[in-house]
């Protein structure tokens, strides 16, 4: 019997936010009462408790690989989940070029968000020199691969996974239904040969640049569970038709 995979829609707002916007998206998204998909919004850290949600939930957008201790400025996932998170993306493109997080770093941040009782939402892309020279899927089950080295496949099972492509990210150039299909599948692909159903119920959401007009596109193909909405979350309307898409 197939394990059903309900859509999941996250906004990721990057380092973008204030009062106004909160109050914005918390109203409109009540309203739209989507109940054919999960929402998560994913917003800075100071904005976590100021959400008043119904119907979606709160995520955040990065998580200290530590618990505690002297690490000045990082927020630990215990302190997200007391601020009213459920969720945290991890490894996100953004994190791994900017800041180098390295793959196992990036598990070990999954690692202490399921202790903390949060569901990861685990990142993972190729930059265009790796697509160009036909790399890119093992390169992607590589980055999976470090995480569940270090999770099992067991908790691996508590993740969410996004792929990024990069090279289609704020660019001009987009990944079609088909390549982001083609990715999703290879990675299902991967994680049954450690356990099908872990593979079947995983849910894998795209996440480049996914938009009102090509959001229907993208999700009607049959491995990509929703998506990883960057700029476009910023927008209320569009949000909440891409929502609607999934």
């Amino acid at each position: 019997m197939a394990i059903q995979r309900k859509p999941l829609v996250a906004g990721n707002w990057k380092l973008n936010g204030s009062d106004s916007l909160v109050e914005e998206m918390s109203s409109a998204l009540q309203k739209a009462e989507i109940s054919s998909s999960d929402v998560v919004i994913c917003v800075p850290a100071p904005y976590l408790a100021k959400f008043q949600s119904s119907g979606f939930d709160i995520g955040a957008q990065d998580v200290s690989e530590h618990d505690a201790g002297a690490y000045t400025g990082e927020v630990s996932a215990e302190m997200l989940a007391e601020c009213g998170a459920k969720w945290v993306i991890v490894g996100h493109s953004e994190r791994r070029t900017y800041h180098a997080e390295s793959d196992s770093q990036v598990a070990q941040k999954a690692a202490m968000a399921i202790k903390a009782g949060l569901t990861p939402i685990v990142c993972f892309g190729e930059e265009e020199e790796i697509r160009d020279n036909g790399t890119y899927t093992d390169h992607c089950i590589a980055q999976l691969a470090a995480v569940i080295d270090v999770l099992g496949i067991e908790n691996f099972a508590q993740c969410v996974l996004a792929y990024e492509p990069v090279w289609a990210i704020g660019t001009g150039k987009t990944a079609s239904p088909e390549q982001a299909q083609d990715m999703h599948k290879s990675v299902r692909d991967f994680i049954a040969t450690h356990s099908a159903d872990v593979a079947e119920g995983m849910r894998i959401l795209y996440g480049g640049s996914v938009k009102a007009d090509n959001a229907s596109e993208l999700f009607s193909q049959p491995d990509v569970d929703g998506g990883l909405i960057g700029g476009a979350s910023l927008k209320a309307e569009d949000f909440i038709q891409i929502c609607r898409s999934a």
